[in-house]
């Protein structure tokens, strides 16, 4: 169901949450500002008092020097009052900031995997960055000229009242369009404003993938078209960026032409009635200097109603992904992960089903699997068949949506996912790294606490046993070996080495039990033949479940498991079912390269193929 509009007041009420600590310095730096501006009124009766005294009358020169005196006094402290608002406001605005900032991003971290198909990530990073400074600049300068600017206009158009009664009407005649004008500006300006924050972080993703993609677009020759796209996409929000300075500049144009026109109308009147002594000469000038003090809050009102309506939709683009549940969560009274067995771990799913939402057709449909402890299981099925779902249930990036999978005995919703994710690693086909040097990417794989129990000496040894199991021997010709930076997602690396840095960091932290997501594929056959070596040697009290397409890499395992249609339809060692499993000889000959045309209607490997494999 669409979002339910709320006020503006209302959204940006919301961030008191953030806001709370640095009240008392900005509701201070408010109170100085206020104060500030109610001296400035102040001087216009001042002055009413000077001309309808000494200088009308036969007052002293010493009246007069006393009254200027006065003037540059208060003045003084309008300015040092200016200063402490800003000496007040500005260190906790930053506060707030890096606040939400870290708080977006640990809730970013506590959302599925799933989620992140919502947003892309330009658009998390303009909503971080972009709109976070939006919305600071609003709390620490634009809400608090606001509230001053109003106040200043009431209480100014007060006194103007209570000097000229006449006068003050006519000038607040002018308020009616105004309020009018103030009103269409709101309601259009909300909507450009919103579209112009949606637009930005549409052209960062654009940059973002532009970047990620740059040997795709060089290798294919499609730079000319990316950059067609993106110069659309600036367009786009040039287009929307003037939009809103036409409407800013509409209400700013309003906002000193009818004021202006309002005193051209009461200099004229107030010339009759000072003429024909309806109102004194001093009360004249107040009436006019006071309305020179209201100049530049009036005009300031568009601008700092822009600035509220920004803030207003980066607000809404912030608490859109607070306000996002975590669809995983820890359990209310977690139970401790059960010790595992010196052996390794049993993992066990029982009648597992899984959708990707209401609706929507089962991936998995009923699997039953059990791991034995110390057990290497291969997991085999065709593209598409829900291979690397199931495995990401154990580690539970995804939840179940019917059944359980359970490690230890322990229903794997029912621990922490520190727990969890501290005793099940996971590498991935697509392995991702980070822009760091090799070390940190690898002891990631360390939960951080027995990490930070780890001497230097046991650090670097638990590295180089990763690495060699890895066979990553390559991380030593590195300019400056494990400390060398990656870059960016590891770019800077090949596929097959970022591949064996990330099973490196996988097997690094010695896990209960291990999930492998075909972790061998880009590796040619001779590096593949070291790294299962290696594999054996370590996985030996470690469960791992790994998906296969490669006989070489099923030859890892001591059983394997067939997924066909979302359920397991066989389990049992590589030779065993070649002989009695069709599928499973089919989608060896299909992952393998052949083609599979060949096969029998019954789904079974041509016989040449499966003698092969025998």
């Amino acid at each position: 169901m669409p979002p339910v509009e709320t006020s503006t007041t209302r959204a940006l009420l919301r961030l008191v949450r953030w806001a709370r600590p640095a009240l008392p310095r900005v509701v201070a730096g408010g109170s100085a500002t206020l104060l500030a501006s109610l001296i400035a009124l102040s001087v216009p009766q001042v002055l009413r008092g000077v001309v309808n005294g000494p200088l009308l009358t036969d007052g002293s020169r010493v009246a007069v020097v006393q009254a200027a005196l006065l003037v540059l006094l208060l003045g003084v402290l309008e300015a040092v009052l200016v200063w402490a608002r800003r000496a007040l406001i500005a260190t906790p605005g930053t506060g707030v900031e890096r606040t939400m900032r870290t708080d977006l991003f640990r809730h970013l971290l506590d959302l599925p995997v799933a989620t992140h198909d919502r947003w892309s990530g330009g658009q998390l990073l303009q909503r971080s960055m972009g709109d976070l400074h939006t919305v600071r600049r609003w709390m620490v300068f634009g809400l608090v000229q606001l509230v001053v600017s109003s106040t200043t206009v009431l209480v100014g158009g007060v006194l103007m009242i209570v000097t000229s009664p006449l006068l003050g009407v006519v000038y607040l005649l002018g308020a009616g369009p105004v309020i009018w004008l103030g009103f269409r500006f709101r309601q259009h300006y909300k909507v450009v404003a919103r579209r112009a924050r949606d637009q930005a972080g549409d052209l960062a993703t654009r940059v973002e993938e532009s970047v990620h993609g740059i040997r795709v677009l060089k290798a294919f020759g499609r730079g000319d078209d990316a950059l067609d796209d993106f110069v659309q996409q600036a367009d786009d929000l040039r287009g929307t960026e003037l939009d809103k300075a036409r409407a800013q500049s509409r209400m700013s144009f309003a906002l000193a032409w009818i004021p202006e026109t309002t005193l051209a109308v009461a200099l004229g009147l107030g010339v009759w009635l000072a003429a024909t002594d309806r109102v004194s000469v001093g009360a004249l000038v107040a009436f006019f200097a006071t309305a020179a003090v209201m100049t530049r809050p009036v005009e300031s009102l568009g601008m700092l109603l822009a600035m509220t309506l920004d803030a207003r939709a980066g607000t809404d683009r912030f608490l859109e992904v607070m306000d996002t549940a975590p669809a995983l969560a820890d359990p209310e009274r977690p139970v401790p992960l059960p010790t595992a067995p010196p052996g390794g771990s049993r993992v066990e799913l029982r009648d597992v089903r899984f959708a990707h939402g209401a609706g929507s057709r089962e991936v998995l449909r009923g699997v039953d699997l059990v791991l034995e402890p110390g057990e290497t299981m291969a997991l085999v099925g065709l593209t598409g068949s829900g291979k690397t779902t199931l495995l990401q249930l154990v580690p539970r990036l995804y939840d179940v949506t019917g059944g359980a999978v359970l490690v230890d005995g322990a229903d794997v919703r029912d621990v922490t996912r520190h727990d969890l994710r501290g005793a099940v690693a996971v590498a991935f086909e697509d392995p991702i790294l980070f822009s760091a040097s090799v070390r940190d990417n690898v002891l990631m794989g360390v939960p951080a606490e027995r990490l930070a129990a780890m001497s230097e000496a046991e650090t670097a040894e638990a590295l180089r046993v990763a690495l060699d199991v890895a066979s990553a021997g390559f991380v030593d010709r590195l300019p400056h070996g494990v400390d060398t930076v990656v870059g960016e997602e590891g770019m800077s690396l090949s596929g097959g080495q970022r591949q064996r840095v990330a099973l490196a960091r996988a097997i690094v932290g010695r896990p209960r039990v291990l999930v492998l997501d075909d972790p061998l594929s880009a590796l040619d056959v001779a590096t593949e033949a070291r790294v299962t070596d290696g594999l054996r040697r370590v996985l030996a009290t470690t469960t791992t479940l790994v998906v296969a397409h490669r006989t070489s890499t099923v030859a890892l395992a001591d059983r394997v498991a067939v997924l066909e249609d979302g359920r397991i339809t066989g389990v049992g060692r590589h030779v065993d079912l070649l002989a009695t499993h069709p599928h499973y000889r089919y989608v060896l000959t299909a992952e393998g390269g052949a083609d599979p045309a060949g096969a029998g209607q019954d789904g079974s490997a041509p016989r040449d193929v499966a003698e092969v494999h025998r």
